[in-house]
């Protein structure tokens, strides 16, 4: 399975607006059987499952072969980690006005933070072997 194979479900979702949330999403048939943590398959799937740029960096990874785990990674390795090849650069512009990156984000987003100095989510990343 692949995203595009997702492109009718992402339809319903674009579709249905507010009345086709995450809960609903979670739970159709299409990506229930991939068992994927919760952050996983909002942030990956919900979220971007048809965002252009990400089809294009990750459509052609076969879903149900990702294993997601948590780690732990420090702050050193995230220096030179690339991002998909569309978003070639967007580091670079986030870090040249951080501030608003956050002020645009929900509140307990900027006070994570300010708390944890680290994402109130975990990060997704890929590792190079499947993209």
């Amino acid at each position: 399975m692949k995203l595009k194979d997702l492109s009718p479900l992402m339809k319903c979702r674009r579709a249905g607006g507010l009345s086709y949330g995450y809960d609903r999403f979670r739970i159709d048939p299409a990506v229930a059987p991939l068992q994927w943590p919760d952050d996983v398959l909002e942030q990956f799937l919900y979220d971007f499952g048809d965002n252009d740029h990400f089809v294009t960096d990750y459509g052609s990874i076969d879903l149900r072969e990702i294993t997601w785990r948590l780690e732990t990674i420090p702050a050193a390795d995230f220096h030179g980690m690339p991002t998909g090849a569309s978003d070639d650069g967007c580091i670079k512009e986030y870090a040249k006005n951080p501030v608003y990156w956050v002020d645009v984000r929900p509140r307990e987003v900027g006070l994570h933070w300010e708390e944890h100095g680290t994402w109130l989510r975990p990060p997704l990343l890929i590792g190079p072997v499947l993209v």
